[in-house]
């Protein structure tokens, strides 16, 4: 498994992350990654018919619109005859050679999923959802996609070798994956598990993902609030880049702008702001009981040309070693390695607010959520930031966070807040007339 190992130094005030990409680690997901196997179930004069499964393992990063696409290199100038719950983008050059029919004679197949209004005779289980991958942890039911592919122009070879160059897009870059081997067959159940059925041979690679290789920039960022300071937090400028300098470029579009959005030709465009983020997380503290609190987390879509379907949030914070209620989203919490702080994971309800909707001239696309906390007197503390997040992830990606230093802190490094200036005029007015009431 290939993974990237980063360490995170502090210079100034200044995050510095310093990775390796051939040791790739997320210490928040530490067994992540997209398994695919090509299980050879049936031998045939010429080839053989393989199953090849596409498995996510990871707990919150899935696989969006328009989908996951698989490519490899032959390495014995194998023939895709026939293909069931998927199909190659390209057939290629198939006159040549005596299987003129062939569903890819190319050299390199590339290979999506169908989409869910595909005939019922192409059909098998774990297709045709148009490439989209749930995260492990929300519905591992959709956590994985398969499909079947006959393989021939093996001339009677009784030797196979497995692909080469696997690539995966899911649906963009940043997967690496290692190298196709061959390992223990694969074996199910059979009749209500009384029998196990075993595969003749069995080949797997391991994709591991990098946000250094997909992304230049965040994709998102975190404001933050208080109700014991009035400031409120902004996420950082230019935290997922900066407008372009040229005007005349179409990057954003301004609130006031009267340019039609179905005359923007760019795929994404986002509302003119100065962190430029299409997504923002917002995290306010919103109550301080006796024995809990209570948090409000808003999640808005600045983006014009996109809705996040099946979104996700992840948030590190030591509150959630306490029990928590979560209002309006799911939630879990999930393992992690060599953290003191708790992770929790959440997303939204099916039918309800599972799709965060695109903005538009009048309004954000938003969601949100209240999370009641329980409190631990040993560990609870408003003091010195410790309600706010450590880090948030919005779709598998992290965003951008203030810089503590910018946090809202504590009237005058009190615990409590301080009573609102009407108090002390009712309390003084009280009093002046009690005093008034003893010498009469």
């Amino acid at each position: 498994m290939r993974r990237v190992l980063c360490a995170e130094y502090s210079c100034l005030g200044i995050r510095i992350l310093i990775c390796r990409p051939n040791d790739c680690y997320d210490p928040l997901d530490p067994n992540g990654n997209i398994t695919v196997t090509f299980d050879i179930h049936d031998w045939r004069s010429d080839g053989y018919a393989a199953r090849v499964t596409i498995q996510n393992f990871y707990q919150y990063r899935h696989v969006d619109k328009p989908g996951w696409n698989i490519g490899w290199s032959w390495t014995n100038e194998e023939i895709i005859w026939s293909m069931f719950s998927a199909c190659a983008t390209k057939q290629g050059e198939c006159s040549p050679v005596k299987y003129g029919g062939a569903h890819s004679c190319m050299p390199n197949p590339v290979i999506v999923d169908l989409m869910p209004d595909a005939p019922p005779v192409n059909m098998s289980e774990n297709c045709c959802r148009g490439g989209l991958i749930s995260a492990r942890a929300i519905d591992p039911l959709r956590s994985l996609s398969s499909f079947e592919m006959t393989v021939v122009n093996l001339d009677g070879n009784s030797t196979v070798y497995p692909p080469a160059n696997l690539t995966l897009l899911a649906p963009g870059p940043g997967y690496t994956c290692g190298p196709v081997v061959e390992t223990t067959p694969t074996v199910s159940s059979d009749f209500g598990g009384r029998r196990q059925v075993q595969v003749y041979k069995t080949w797997k690679s391991t994709c591991t993902y990098s946000t250094f290789l997909a992304n230049k920039t965040p994709g998102c960022c975190v404001s933050l609030s208080t109700f014991y300071n009035p400031r409120v937090t902004a996420c950082p400028d230019c935290s997922c880049g900066c407008r372009d300098a040229d005007q005349s470029t179409v990057s954003c579009v301004s609130e006031v702008d009267s340019l039609p959005l179905s005359d923007v030709e760019k795929a994404d465009i986002v509302q003119c702001t100065a962190h430029m983020c299409p997504v923002r997380v917002h995290w306010h503290v919103k109550n301080n009981y006796m024995d809990h609190w209570r948090v409000k987390m808003t999640i808005s879509n600045y983006n014009y040309k996109k809705n996040y379907s099946d979104w996700n949030v992840l948030v590190q914070h030591p509150g959630f070693k306490q029990n928590s209620t979560t209002f309006s989203f799911n939630s879990t919490l999930l393992p992690t390695a060599g953290f003191a702080d708790e992770v929790a994971l959440f997303w939204g309800l099916q039918a309800y607010n599972n799709e965060l909707l695109q903005a538009d001239q009048r309004q954000l696309g938003s969601v949100s959520t209240e999370i009641l906390f329980e409190k631990d007197s040993g560990m609870f503390t408003l003091r010195n930031g410790w309600a706010l997040p450590r880090r948030i992830y919005f779709g598998g990606e992290e965003c951008a966070m203030p810089l503590p230093d910018t946090f809202p802190v504590l009237p005058n490094g009190s615990s409590c807040t301080k009573p609102p200036r009407y108090l002390f005029l009712l309390l003084l007015t009280y009093m002046t007339f009690k005093s008034l009431a003893s010498w009469l």
